[in-house]
């Protein structure tokens, strides 16, 4: 199918649509957060401040992900997805009160972990659907559209966020401004529980013969089992590992964009210049996204998904090189639209790398094992960045690093021998 096929497809389109309205809402929750914590007036924004943002973000998966698996795999992913969106909801009111009387601690920290806790089972949940929902011919469109997709409804509410901050901005302060954006992206999330509901129980599985049976406390043996799926399918495991590492790069060099534009191309002292300016530049990122996950089906048709995957990251080293020769504003677009065109080609195609070698049966698990390893990457990634950064941002050593480590996933880990065992599309 073509990605216009798939966007008429009704059974495929009520998947995308309970992903996409929760995207969208999750950028607009995203960007009042950053705001109140990393471009508010009254706190520096720092690169050891943007890691610990990001670890806080990323905490919940790592604690809960063996568990993930477990209940995808064994109740109906549809009521989890429900469930989750519900709770969401329940938890920005209360962090939006929180904001409201001035709290800025540990208090909203919890609850930050809660909500981006619960999203991770939404979206591993979804991803485990998504092969119930079209042909397998049609997985990497499918994965392409909805992965891509969401990540520009994600930038998309971020844009939303800004513009309404500005707005009320008028009339209160910053972090007032703040709280009452997420108390919308609580009604957002409400909104999304809903459409989820109108999916069929079993329809995103699993399938009742499917339904693993035994204790819920099973869950790290369970995620045992994940790995070792992964370990008789070696160019599955070894397309995660790639993933991952890509993520964690790309990681860091969303914390130098975060740093330069707050505090090297924009005056520290005005940070609503600095999130527009970090707002453009995560705008031009969403075009990269797009652009690659239209041309990965066609790169795959012309040379197999492993090939695509070996020169879609090598390509996305040489693009991390941009930054540097310099850190300039029209530079750090380049480098923004090259590497996430190039990343979201990887993302996509090993998605239906790895949906395509995994029975239902395992999917759940599979996926949380997925996802556990991208975002500790992720948290890798923002480390580094922590370590290697100016509080300006001006560093060329980060982006070369990198570009080194991308580089050896394509000669090392994606090598030929190794990776290329059946190279069909």
């Amino acid at each position: 199918m073509t990605f216009w096929e798939l966007i008429r497809d009704r059974k495929l389109l009520r998947l995308l649509r309970v992903r996409w309205s929760g995207q969208i809402t999750d950028g607009l929750f995203q960007s009042a957060l950053a705001s109140f914590v990393l471009f508010s007036p009254e706190r520096q924004a720092s690169a050891v401040n943007a890691a610990v943002a990001f670890a806080v973000v990323l905490l919940p998966y790592s604690i809960i992900g063996p568990f993930v698996g477990t209940v995808l795999d064994r109740f109906s992913r549809q009521r989890a997805i429900v469930l989750a969106n519900f709770t969401r909801a329940i938890t920005l009111v209360v962090i939006a009160f929180l904001m409201f009387k001035g709290f800025t601690g540990v208090e909203i920290t919890v609850f930050v972990l809660i909500a981006f806790g619960v999203n991770r089972l939404i979206l591993a949940g979804l991803s485990a659907g998504i092969p119930l929902m079209t042909t397998p011919q049609s997985l990497i469109s499918a994965n392409a559209l909805a992965v891509t997709g969401g990540s520009v409804w994600v930038v998309i509410g971020g844009g939303l966020g800004l513009a309404l901050r500005r707005f009320i901005d008028l009339s209160t302060s910053a972090d007032h401004a703040d709280a009452f954006l997420i108390l919308v992206a609580s009604a957002g999330f409400f909104i999304t529980a809903l459409l989820a509901t109108l999916l069929h129980k079993t329809e995103i599985g699993p399938r009742p013969h499917e339904i693993v049976k035994g204790s819920f406390t099973q869950g790290f043996r369970e995620m045992r089992d994940g790995f070792v799926f992964l370990e008789n399918h070696p160019d599955a495991a070894r397309g995660i590992a790639a993933t991952a590492i890509h993520r964690g790069g790309l990681t860091a060099l969303t914390l130098t964009a975060l740093l330069l534009e707050r505090n090297t191309f924009n005056n520290p002292a005005d940070s609503e210049a600095g999130l527009a300016g970090l707002s453009v530049t995560l705008s031009i990122a969403a075009t990269g996204f797009i652009i690659g996950a239209l041309i990965a089906p066609y790169g795959v048709a012309r040379v197999g998904r492993h090939r695509f995957m070996r020169l879609a990251i090598s390509a996305a080293s040489i693009s991390a090189l941009i930054l540097v020769i310099d850190r300039t504003p029209t530079l750090l677009a380049l480098t923004a639209f090259f590497t996430a065109l190039c990343g979201q080609s990887v993302k996509v195609t090993n998605d239906a790398l790895v949906q395509s070698k995994i029975d239902d049966f395992y999917r759940g698990r599979v996926f949380s094992v997925y996802d556990v390893v991208v975002n500790a990457a992720i948290v890798t990634g923002a480390l580094v960045a922590a370590w290697v950064l100016p509080i300006s941002g001006d560093s060329w050593l980060l982006p070369l690093l990198v570009a080194i480590s991308w580089a050896l996933v394509a000669v090392v880990l994606l090598r030929p021998g190794k990776f290329f065992l059946k190279d069909v599309a």
